[in-house]
């Protein structure tokens, strides 16, 4: 996950927030949709929770999210079915790229999802053939600053000993961030644990981790990061990842 909340925030300042282009709304509307079918009861579904945290942390209109989970959970005659498919594939310089979709079309969405690829050099792949790159992990970022710019009180040290204790894998202190990675199976647990403590996240979801990261230059690295945000920019995608290790260098010379 190197660079995960870093690109994350590149992607805010080069003003390409999807909220911007008036897709964010449609894309959390999918995704509480997708999770409440396990249940419309966010205190007994956690993954509909963190769906609908994410949904309120972007002011989505408490009406909107009520529709959505309805819609999920079968109790809206109009709902629309929206799955989950992952397509892999392989970006410039030889990138392992897994793109997550919620679609309700998947002809409309491969097509899209090849021609982004297509045209970035890139090519998509079988099943199987980049998923194993990857391990699925959770992923609980708390900030240091908050929007303005000014320090959060927060105490670095002591949340990587909570974090630790309540179960998780590995804890990476930064200056703008402290992320928290768990197994899949401990993730729930360990969310409840640190936000019982008052550990408020800025970020909280499973994500899929590179088992390892490839380097390159920061001129080719230009080329992958294209790529995957023109990915991100297709309204039926959801999340994207990849391998690539994300560089100060290349970083700085993207934003």
């Amino acid at each position: 996950m190197s660079g995960h909340s870093k690109w994350s925030t590149i992607k805010r300042k080069k003003g390409a927030a999807d909220a911007a282009r008036g897709k964010l709304f449609t894309r959390l509307a999918r995704e509480i949709q997708v999770a409440a079918r396990n249940g419309a009861d966010p205190n007994s579904n956690f993954t509909l929770r963190l769906a609908i945290d994410r949904a309120r942390a972007e002011n989505m209109p408490k009406d909107n999210i009520e529709r959505s989970i309805r819609r999920g959970a079968g109790l809206e005659k109009d709902g629309i079915e929206i799955e989950t498919i992952v397509y892999e594939g392989y970006g410039p310089h030889g990138i392992a790229i897994l793109v997550e979709c919620l679609t309700d079309n998947r002809n409309r969405t491969i097509s899209e999802v090849r021609r982004v690829f297509t045209k970035a050099n890139g090519a998509l792949g079988e099943p199987g053939s980049v998923a194993w790159q990857f391990t699925e992990k959770g992923y609980v970022v708390f900030n240091r600053f908050d929007e303005n710019g000014a320090s959060i009180a927060l105490d670095a040290d002591e949340l990587f000993m909570a974090a630790i204790e309540s179960g998780a894998d590995d804890v990476e202190i930064s200056e703008d961030v402290v992320e928290v990675y768990t197994e899949r199976t401990s993730f729930a647990q360990v969310s409840q644990a640190l936000d019982e403590q008052g550990y408020k996240a800025s970020q909280a979801e499973l994500v899929m981790q590179p088992n390892t990261t490839i380097e390159i230059d920061a001129d080719e690295a230009i080329s992958v990061l294209t790529l995957v945000e023109s990915l991100e920019e297709l309204d039926d995608v959801n999340k994207v990842y990849h391998n690539l290790e994300m560089t100060e260098a290349m970083m700085t010379q993207y934003a």
